[in-house]
């Protein structure tokens, strides 16, 4: 199988379907969100933050999501001078979601482990929600937000400040960067369900239509 990554906006529904992915097909799922509070936990230093600085917190995880893919991607599993062959487990497949991916740097590092494209190596998948009006965003937001969102406690008019300064040109300025990268563009504006239905026979596909049955 193929490792996965899925990238968007925030609400485009990658944590859901990551978690769907796994479920059917015993992905394991990596959260770049809890990666990124990891490092902010225990390297403060580095300013690898969540809700600081987007640009900041993206340029500066880049090296580490580089080399990690490029470790895992490796068919000879080499880092360097160290061979890392015995540690491959066959199978052992990840989906990796987050929003804070420098595709530029990740894609050098990832030459050095004879990477040239990420679609080589990775089923690409991109969900954007380009089809939705500044009303339709802070309806969701609204319905949708939970206490472990950091809009949650947002006022109306703090999400629609949100919503029309930030979300979404983040949103088309994404949709820019992940069509120049290779991914295939999923919109999760309506029918969020029927959308993941078909990426999920897209992974199939691509895996060459074979999973475990266990």
């Amino acid at each position: 199988m193929k490792n996965v990554i899925i990238v968007g906006p925030s609400r485009a529904g990658k944590t859901t379907l990551a978690k769907r992915l796994s479920e059917e097909f015993h992905y394991f799922v990596i959260s770049l969100d809890k990666l990124i509070a990891t490092f902010q936990a225990a390297y403060p230093q580095l300013d690898i933050r969540l809700n600081w600085n987007r640009d900041k917190t993206t340029e500066n995880i880049a090296p580490f999501i580089g080399h990690f893919l490029g470790l895992f991607s490796t068919e000879e599993g080499i880092a360097g001078e160290l061979n890392l062959r015995a540690h491959n487990v066959k199978d052992n497949c990840f989906v990796l979601e987050g929003g804070y991916f420098e595709f530029e740097k990740i894609a050098s590092i990832l030459n050095e482990y004879g990477v040239e494209e990420l679609k080589d190596r990775f089923i690409l998948i991109g969900l954007v929600q380009g089809q939705k009006t500044v009303d339709e965003y802070v309806h969701d937001f609204k319905k949708y937000d939970t206490a472990d969102d950091w809009t949650y406690n947002f006022s109306e008019d703090e999400l629609r400040e949100y919503v029309t300064h930030d979300a979404i040109p983040f949103n088309q300025e994404m949709t820019d960067s992940l069509e120049k990268f290779g991914f295939t563009i999923y919109d999760t504006s309506t029918e969020r369900e029927r959308v993941f239905d078909r990426i999920i026979e897209d992974v199939i596909r691509q895996n060459g239509g074979c999973f475990h049955d266990d």
